[in-house]
């Protein structure tokens, strides 16, 4: 099904898998670059604290590298078409233990995700829209 999606969107893709940060955590930078062209997501994301701005940011730059390999692509009008930080599997697929109160053993876990950026030319997300409109109709 994912192929299936960026085939439609027509776009470049870049993926980091297994990055150790939280999905919760990165999603709120996913969502922030999400349809802005590629030159306004990459100054967004290098004035951004949060940690998973940095992560993203070589994955948009890794995209948009992709894209520069097609030679008919100008990477200037680019768009960031899908930017999304999925769950991936714990650190070494098992919860760790700190010590808790009266003896106890709490556990917590060590969280993955796997960062995907697509980027997109302006004029493929626009026949792709043209294209819904005429199926819907």
């Amino acid at each position: 099904m994912k192929n299936e999606i960026i085939r439609e969107l027509g776009g470049f893709v870049a993926r980091h898998r297994y990055a150790r940060i939280s999905s919760r955590k990165a999603r709120l930078i996913a969502d922030m670059i999400r349809g802005r062209n590629v030159n306004d997501a990459l100054d967004l994301l290098k004035l951004q604290p949060q940690r998973g701005a940095a992560f993203f940011e070589k994955v948009l730059l890794s995209a948009i590298a992709n894209a520069a390999q097609d030679e008919e692509v100008d990477t200037n009008s680019l768009f960031v078409a899908d930017a999304r930080a999925d769950d991936g599997p714990m650190l070494n697929n098992r919860l760790r233990y700190r010590p808790g109160p009266q003896g106890r053993a709490m556990p917590y876990a060590k969280k993955t995700s796997h960062l995907t950026v697509i980027v997109a030319s302006a004029a493929t997300i626009a026949a792709s829209d043209e294209a819904e409109e005429g199926a819907n109709a």
